[in-house]
């Protein structure tokens, strides 16, 4: 029997590169998975492929920055899936350009995706979870809300935020039996990282030079995340809360 046999999850981003690896891996260990992502595709392409392999899952449709489509997609888990056991926010978006090149514009769209939509996962979610007094939250923040990052500072000012607010609601609802941890990557290797690379004047410089930057000598997979998010999602993990981890081979070492 697996580690969330009964257990309802729901996956943020479900259908990137990360959000796919960690579905695949609650569905692995028995989980009930709900693949939410505002792209409906890639979403239905993750809840085949458990499907097909006999898991139970589904895609939801859901524009996380926007409260009425998260409570839509809430109320269809909880209706095709039962009560949710585990939310781990991992939808996020990121613009590598210096602040001062940046706009209001760019500003809103960072602080939305990478802010706002956990608030509102969170408000969402978390009422049920007090009522049965149990639940885990996992929160994927970066490596940059830790320690910073040129060319990202909206969205480190909003991942540190996200820390911050997995701290203070992990001392509001310990007594309510939920759990909020926090998953720092590094440079991973998914779309968003590709498309910046790609599209710098000497990709394979850059690809390089991130690569260099790590002391374990190569920039994350999707799949290194995976083993600290189920743990923290796990019973095993119910005596910690509010904690941090690096996940991004030795880039950031920070206590």
């Amino acid at each position: 029997m697996g580690r969330f046999e009964d257990k309802t999850v729901v996956v943020t981003g479900g259908g990137g590169g990360i959000g796919g690896a960690l579905c695949r891996d609650f569905a692995a260990e028995g989980a009930r998975v709900a693949v939410l992502d505002r792209a409906a595709g890639p979403a239905q392409q993750v809840a085949a492929e458990l499907t097909a392999a006999g898991a139970h899952a589904i895609a939801v449709t859901c524009d996380i920055t926007e409260r009425p489509s998260v409570d839509e997609a809430i109320d269809q888990i909880t209706q095709r899936l039962g009560p949710i056991d585990v939310l781990v926010n991992n939808a996020g978006w990121d613009l590598f350009v210096p602040f001062l090149d940046t706009t209001p514009e760019d500003w809103a769209k960072l602080i939305d995706i990478n802010l706002v939509g956990v608030l509102n996962m969170h408000h969402a979610v978390l009422p049920a979870m007090v009522e049965r007094s149990a639940g885990r939250v996992v929160n994927i923040s970066s490596d940059a809300g830790r320690v910073g990052s040129s060319g990202e500072a909206v969205y480190a000012a909003c991942k540190a935020g996200m820390i911050a607010f997995s701290k203070t609601l992990a001392r509001e609802h310990s007594r309510h039996g939920i759990t909020f941890n926090v998953v720092c990557p590094g440079p991973t290797d998914t779309d968003l990282l590709a498309g910046f690379v790609d599209a710098a004047a000497n990709p394979d410089k850059l690809r390089e030079a991130f690569r260099r930057s790590i002391p374990m000598g190569r920039i994350g997979q999707p799949d290194d995340l995976v083993g600290a998010v189920l743990f923290f999602a796990s019973d095993q993990a119910a005596f910690v809360t509010g904690q941090v981890l690096s996940v991004s081979g030795g880039l950031t070492m920070a206590g």
